[in-house]
């Protein structure tokens, strides 16, 4: 069943627009850094020979890559951080937030988009020479043992997990015979919901085994073997509670 999620959209009469800004990995795990309501930095805007020019410096406090507070020269990120421009080209994107409540509330339409790259100084090739070292250590390593390792599992033919899901598989799988005139309680109740079940959907009803449920359903019952209903059961017309339709007609024409 599908669940239908109102959409907050208060928020757009009060924005001018939104902009959609690519930043660096590095930058985004700073601002995590930041206190609650915390600055992660400034944004300029100015002009620049008849050109928008936006560039954004990052709170000093957060160039470490320590924890907040450390100052190791050696192991900083970068401050500014100029925007390149780029055109939305003819799309219409909106944002959209989350509350902790899993409300959705749209917060506007994107009228900008725009990169935000580093100034490439010794800061920041300090930053990619650390990221390429970080990058090529091995995620794991061998290590040689001076004794064997005996307090690790041994491998087994097979799990108690695998065995217990197997053996509960078989005993779910083996359906009982119930006593005949049970089967047809079960029946007679299902078809007075619907006309027409095939084999598969009456065993899930019923729980039986097929071959004892097609005798019973032989005796109650009528294959179609071909037309709309084909591969169907349907009850005998005799024990119908309903008349089909040829035999509606036949009223009509009498």
């Amino acid at each position: 069943m599908s669940v239908k999620t109102e959409v907050d959209l208060t928020g757009v009469k009060q924005s001018n627009g939104v902009w959609l800004v690519k930043v660096p990995k590095y930058l985004s795990q700073q601002w995590d850094k930041a206190t609650e309501k915390g600055d992660v930095g400034k944004i300029a805007i100015g002009k620049k020979q008849g050109k928008t020019e936006v560039r954004f410096s990052l709170n000093e406090e957060l160039t470490a890559l320590g924890d907040v507070g450390e100052k190791d020269a050696s192991l900083q990120v970068p401050r500014d951080h100029p925007f390149t421009m780029q055109s939305v080209g003819g799309q219409t994107m909106a944002a959209f937030s989350q509350s902790d409540t899993d409300g959705i509330s749209l917060e506007g339409v994107v009228v900008h988009r725009a990169e935000c790259r580093p100034v490439v100084n010794d800061s920041y090739m300090k930053l990619k020479i650390l990221q390429i070292r970080d990058s090529t250590k091995p995620r794991r390593v061998s290590q040689q043992l001076e004794r064997a390792v005996t307090t690790v599992f041994k491998p087994v033919a097979n799990h108690d997990f695998n065995m217990d899901y197997d053996k509960r598989k078989k005993s779910e799988g083996k359906m009982v015979r119930a006593e005949r005139q049970v089967v047809l309680d079960m029946l007679f109740s299902a078809f007075e919901k619907h006309q027409y079940y095939n084999i598969k959907d009456l065993v899930d009803i019923t729980k039986q085994p097929v071959t004892y449920l097609k005798d019973i359903l032989r005796e109650i019952g009528t294959y179609n073997s071909k037309g709309v209903h084909k591969s169907t059961w349907e009850l005998k017309p005799e024990y119908r509670h309903y008349q089909s339709a040829e035999e509606d007609e036949e009223m009509q024409t009498t």
